[in-house]
C-alpha cells in the first residue's frame, strides 16, 4: 500500500527556524558535554518584575472565580493602566476604552496587524538591519518585503530621500523600532515627525515598535507624541524589557479608534483574553515608582554595559557610545573576513554565546551584538575567557 506524501504548506519556503532556536539547541548540546557556555546573545531580562507585582498574581490567582474567559479586549482595569503608563512617561493621552490594546506580547502585535492591513502581494518596508520577525511573518502572510536601509553614517535612521523616492502605491505597512534594535541608536523627535508626515502623505501605516524606551534611555520619546500621528501610526509597546517580565507576554498597541476596531477583529478569531491574575498583576507593575525604574532599567544595566565593551575591546570591535536598549552592537575588525568567524570562534573557544549581526539583515554583516541581560559575575567571567582566547600576540 503506497502512503500518501505529505507536504507542508509552500509558505514554509519562505521562512527558516528562527536563528535563536535553531542556535540554543547547538548551545544547549555544548552544555550537555559539559562545555558551560555563557549566553550573551539573548535580550531576555534576568531579574524578576517588582514584588508587588509577583504578590498580586499570587493574591488574584487564589481566588475562586476568576478561572475563566477573559476578553480578547482585556480588561478596563488593564487598559486604563495603559493608558496611565503613556500619559506618564510619554505625555500621550489615550482613551483606554478605543485607543488601546492590550496583546499577548507586542510580537503577536506584528502578525494581527499585517493580518489587519496587507492582503497577499501588497507590501511591507522592513529596516535592514531589523528584527526578524517583521520579515519572517510578512513572508509568511503572503506579503511582499522591501527592505530599506538603516546605515552607521545616518545613525542608523531612516534615508528619507530614498524613501521618497520610492513608488509606494502597493506599500501598506512601514516597520520601524526607535530605541533601535539591534544597533542601540536612539530614538529621535525630528525622525518621527518626518515618518508621520510620510504616512500621511503616502496613505501608508507606519508602526513603531517601542519596548526599548525605559533602558539606559534619558529621553523617553513615542511616535504618538507627533500631533494627529494617530491617525496613520500605531505603537506596539512591551512590558518585556521595561518590567522584567518577558514570560508574562504582556504588551499593547495604541492607535486610533478605527484601526483598533479592525484589529481587534483580528485578534478575536485568533486567541482568547489572558489571564484576569496576570492582566492585575500587569496594572500593578504599571504603577511600580521612579526609583525601581531607576535601579532595574538604568542602575544595573549601566554596570554590566561597562564590561560589554570591554569585551567590544578585548574583540577589536567598535562601538557607538550613546546606544541605549539591553544590548551593545558593534563593528568587527576589517582583518576578520565574516562575522561568523568571529562569533564561532567565541562559542566554541571562549564558550562565550554573542549574536552575529547578518541575522538582523545585510547591513548588520559587520556587526556583533552582546546582550546586557546576565549579572556582572557572568558578564567578567565571559570577558575574562575572551581574554585568553584573543589576547594579543
Amino acid at each position: 500500500m503506497n502512503t500518501p506524501t505529505i507536504q507542508p504548506a509552500q509558505r514554509l519556503q519562505l521562512v527558516q527556524e528562527y536563528y535563536f532556536s535553531r542556535k540554543l539547541k547547538e548551545v544547549a548540546r555544548l552544555n550537555a558535554q559539559g562545555r558551560d557556555i555563557i549566553n550573551l546573545a539573548i535580550g531576555s531580562p534576568d531579574y524578576p518584575p517588582s514584588p508587588r507585582t509577583i504578590e498580586t498574581l499570587c493574591a488574584v490567582a487564589q481566588q475562586p472565580t476568576i478561572h475563566g474567559y477573559q476578553p480578547t479586549s482585556g480588561i478596563p482595569e488593564l487598559r486604563q493602566a495603559m493608558a496611565r503608563f503613556y500619559k506618564r512617561w510619554f505625555q500621550v493621552d489615550l482613551d483606554p476604552a478605543q485607543e488601546i490594546q492590550p496583546l499577548i506580547g507586542s510580537k503577536e502585535g506584528i502578525l494581527h496587524i499585517t493580518l489587519t492591513f496587507v492582503n497577499p502581494g501588497e507590501k511591507v518596508l522592513v529596516p535592514n538591519p531589523g528584527y526578524p520577525a517583521y520579515t519572517a511573518l510578512s513572508r509568511m502572510l503572503g506579503a511582499e518585503v522591501v527592505h530599506y536601509n538603516l546605515l552607521p553614517e545616518d545613525d542608523w535612521q531612516p534615508d528619507f530621500a530614498a524613501l521618497e523616492a520610492m513608488d509606494t502605491t502597493d506599500v501598506r505597512l512601514l516597520w520601524v523600532n526607535y530605541p533601535n534594535m539591534p544597533t542601540g541608536a536612539p530614538a529621535q523627535h525630528r525622525t518621527f515627525e518626518r515618518l508621520a508626515c510620510f504616512a500621511r502623505e503616502r496613505g501608508i501605516v507606519v508602526v513603531n515598535d517601542n519596548p526599548y524606551s525605559f533602558i539606559l534611555n534619558d529621553e523617553r520619546l513615542s511616535l504618538l507624541q507627533i500631533p494627529d500621528a494617530k491617525d496613520c501610526c500605531i505603537e506596539l509597546n512591551s512590558m518585556s524589557k521595561s518590567h522584567n517580565m518577558p514570560g508574562w507576554r504582556v504588551g499593547m498597541l495604541a492607535t486610533n479608534a478605527r484601526f483598533v476596531e479592525w484589529i481587534l477583529k483580528v485578534k478575536s478569531n485568533i486567541d482568547s483574553g489572558t489571564f484576569r491574575a496576570l492582566q492585575l498583576a500587569a496594572v500593578t507593575a504599571f504603577d511600580n515608582d521612579d526609583a525601581w525604574h531607576e535601579l532595574h532599567n538604568r542602575t544595573l544595566y549601566a554596570r554590566r554595559r561597562k564590561l560589554a565593551e570591554a569585551i567590544m575591546h578585548a574583540l577589536g570591535c567598535t562601538y557607538a557610545a550613546h546606544q541605549v536598549g539591553m544590548f551593545l552592537w558593534g563593528r568587527i575588525p576589517d582583518s576578520i573576513d565574516q562575522v561568523e568567524t568571529l562569533t564561532e570562534r567565541v562559542l566554541h573557544e571562549a564558550r562565550v554565546f554573542i549574536t552575529p549581526g547578518f541575522i538582523f539583515g545585510s547591513n548588520g554583516s559587520r556587526h556583533i551584538r552582546i546582550s546586557l541581560c546576565a549579572d556582572e559575575e557572568k558578564l567578567q567571567e565571559a570577558l575574562t575567557r575572551i581574554q585568553s582566547v584573543f589576547q594579543p600576540r
